[in-house]
């Protein structure tokens, strides 16, 4: 009987302690939900101030209340997409944009001007692409290269050397510069079919 009880002893303290672990973890990603919740929402909203090239402080409550205050949230059959306004003039549209990337998808917003016909700015705020090559598309250098760029003509996106050239492609990461390319020029005329219905819902 001895010997049982210390052949159970072990399993049991096993199983006690399986369980305490479990709970723990439960509760801990339970109450991480909405933290990370929070995080991606101030991402979302970093990333449209940005795309409309409106100024703010790096401070979380600080975001949220200059969005808050320039910017509307609206949706459009299941589209959400975003009003950008100042002093009650209407300054332009931000909408989510995604494709294929090189690893795997590639998510960012975009901007157009209230005619419809600039694009305001983009940004990326979620993608796989190798560091130092394809994630290069998060740097500066290249996303300013979108600003104000006319979509007056189709596609508006094309890489120097190229004739009619709008912009230069990350050296050293040719498809996911291409990937970036298709992925604008095609929401630019997907954009099109959508323009009525945005300007209705205002």
């Amino acid at each position: 009987m001895v010997k049982k009880k210390r052949i159970l002893y072990p399993v049991f303290f096993m199983v006690v302690l399986t369980a305490v672990f479990t709970f723990v973890l439960a509760f801990i990603n339970a109450s991480s939900i909405d933290l990370i919740k929070a995080q991606e929402a101030l991402q979302i909203q970093k990333s449209i101030l940005y795309v409309f090239n409106i100024p703010f402080e790096s401070q979380d409550l600080s975001i949220q209340k200059t969005f808050d205050e320039h910017v509307t949230t609206q949706t459009l059959n299941e589209r959400t997409y975003y009003v950008y306004k100042l002093d009650q003039e209407l300054q332009g549209y931000a909408f989510q944009f995604s494709g294929r990337g090189l690893w795997g998808t590639i998510t960012g917003n975009i901007a157009i001007s209230p005619e419809f016909d600039t694009i305001l700015g983009i940004n990326f705020i979620s993608h796989s692409e190798t560091p130092g090559l394809g994630g290069r598309i998060d740097e500066s250098w290249f996303k300013e290269q979108f600003r104000n760029m006319s979509i007056k003509t189709e596609p508006p996106v094309i890489f120097k050397p190229a004739e009619g050239g709008s912009a230069d492609a990350v050296t050293g990461a040719t498809l996911t510069s291409n990937s970036v390319r298709d992925m604008v020029n095609q929401f630019v005329t997907d954009l099109k079919s959508i323009e009525k219905e945005v300007n209705l819902n205002e």
